[in-house]
């Protein structure tokens, strides 16, 4: 009787490690997509992926409830020898994970409760659960379902949706501002709030009859300047006197000469 079921015993280890390297090798391969493989990795291969790991899982809880398996909760695990030194023979069997067997190592594999911090932390929240009334949690549970409906609603709207939604609030947004534009407007159809000021450099005293066109700037003044002194030369001799009480009175001759330098020189002054 106790042979055999040590037997089933030894039958069901071997199977359960047979299924948990299963398990593992499923994980590795999955983490390695995860991390090699994220830019063709596809949300139909994720899910398959995740698929393969609760069938797995769904098949070790079959086989720890299975009549024929032995309750390995009664089974005690007795460490028989500790040392600090290098098992070679234990870090092969653990994958190096595991390479010393000590009395540092030993609490935390051969641990049958959660660690004390663990265990303070579920006692917390156990006490919480209880403080907190049915009334209370059916509302904390409504505003949860309420919260994941329109998370799972939002993941389910067609991608063109939501582009357009953010195209419609992008087309909405302003992207001036109305004040600078009047100010701008103004200024360029008004001339408001630009500064009235000369353009520099020094006028020619003793011309009292010059007018708003004379006094645009030197280079004005000395072209007609010349162009008067030279039309007299020309002409044989100084210009006519001036008519008495017609101060800055010129002749048509120099006007017409100023028309035609301020025309050639500033197109813009015609």
């Amino acid at each position: 009787m106790q042979q055999r079921e040590e037997k089933q015993l030894e039958t069901a280890v071997e199977s359960l490690i047979s299924r948990v390297a299963h398990v593992k090798n499923a994980l590795s391969s999955f983490i390695y997509k995860l991390e090699n493989e994220y830019e063709r990795l596809t949300w139909p291969s994720v899910l398959d992926n995740f698929a393969l790991l609760s069938g797995q899982l769904n098949t070790i809880n079959k086989l720890l409830r299975n009549e024929k398996t032995p309750a390995f909760r009664s089974q005690v695990i007795i460490p028989l020898l500790l040392s600090p030194d290098r098992d070679e023979d234990l870090a092969k069997l653990t994958e190096q994970r595991v390479p010393v067997f000590s009395h540092e190592i030993v609490p935390d594999h051969l641990r049958t409760k959660p660690d004390p911090e663990v265990e303070e932390q579920e006692k917390q929240l156990s006490a919480e659960a209880v403080r907190i009334g049915p009334e209370l949690a059916q509302k904390h549970i409504q505003a949860l379902n309420k919260l994941c409906s329109n998370l799972l609603e939002k993941l389910n709207n067609p991608r063109e949706d939501r582009e357009g939604d953010a195209s419609a609030v992008r087309q909405n947004k302003a992207s001036f501002n109305p004040t600078d534009t009047s100010a701008l407007v103004a200024a360029v159809a008004f001339g408001k709030g630009l500064s009235k000021c000369r353009p520099p450099g020094p006028v020619a005293p003793g011309h009292p009859g010059q007018g708003p066109m004379m006094s645009g700037g030197p280079t004005l003044q000395q072209v007609t300047i010349g162009g008067g002194s030279n039309q007299q030369a020309g002409m044989g001799g100084p210009g006519a006197p001036q008519q008495q009480g017609q101060p800055g009175k010129m002749p048509s001759s120099i006007k017409t000469n100023i028309k035609s330098a301020s025309g050639s020189i500033h197109p813009y002054n015609r």
